[in-house]
């Protein structure tokens, strides 16, 4: 058996009585339990926060084009109100 193979064999070795070991179904429990404390706060992924931040930057952009038109929409307004004042 050469010395990699050795390595190879004890490591798998290691892995192995980890898998089967206490400390591995402590992990297990753990993770469950952080698993189902998150679910309780409602968390929300990475990606579906991407999405809802991608959504209002779309959704303020629209809002800025929007106030601009009103803006342009008031000053015509009222330079056709002193026109209408100015020919009276």
């Amino acid at each position: 058996m050469n010395r990699t193979q050795w390595i190879e064999d004890i490591q798998k070795n290691l892995s192995d009585l980890i898998a089967r070991s206490p400390a591995a179904d402590l992990e297990r429990n753990v993770k469950a339990m952080m698993g189902q404390a998150f679910n309780k706060m409602d968390l929300v992924t990475r990606e579906e926060f991407d999405v809802q931040a991608d959504l209002l930057a779309r959704a303020r952009e629209r809002v800025e084009q929007l106030n601009t038109r009103i803006q342009q929409l008031e000053a015509r307004v009222a330079a056709l109100e002193g026109q209408s004042l100015a020919s009276k």
